[in-house]
């Protein structure tokens, strides 16, 4: 699936209606290069799972969303060599919530095939082209009913 989004706003947007299809266990790889969009593309998944703002981890690797369904954000831009990305512990996070990787194309190969949906970003006459692969479209009811229960959460806290 391609999908082409002409600002940032519009990226975000596109980033809350992909979560809306996300369930626990879902791995999220994303490429592209520098300042295609996959960050801005992550706010858009975070906020809709955790109402929280994403940042990027580039410094700290790795950022973690609690919620009802929790969302780890992994940068591995720093990241030059495979001893490096063996030790970051990525792993222990499959089934515990949504991961999201950015430069995931440092794992790839390491990537379980059958939970995992590959997003590129790429820029195209000023426009972000991004291109969606193994995402299921078929769970959107059952996520709807997720944030529902992270709506009515927040709102019984306040």
């Amino acid at each position: 699936m391609k999908i082409i989004s002409k600002s940032s706003e519009e990226t975000i947007k596109i980033g809350r209606d992909i979560a809306s299809y996300l369930k626990k266990g879902d791995i999220v790889a994303f490429t592209g290069e520098l300042g295609s969009g996959k960050t801005t593309l992550i706010k858009g998944i975070v906020k809709a799972l955790t109402d929280r703002e994403a940042t990027s981890p580039s410094f700290v690797l790795i950022n973690e969303y609690p919620g009802q369904l929790p969302v780890f954000h992994f940068d591995l831009y720093r990241l030059s060599c495979k001893i490096e990305v063996d030790t970051i512990g990525w792993e222990e996070y499959i089934d515990k919530g949504i991961i999201l990787i950015e430069w995931a194309e440092r794992i790839i190969k390491v990537l379980p095939i059958e939970k995992t949906i590959f997003i590129h970003l790429a820029i195209q006459n000023g426009k972000r082209i991004i291109t969606i692969k193994g995402l299921k479209i078929n769970r959107r009811k059952k996520n709807d009913k997720q944030r529902k229960g992270i709506a009515r959460a927040k709102s019984q806290d306040s």
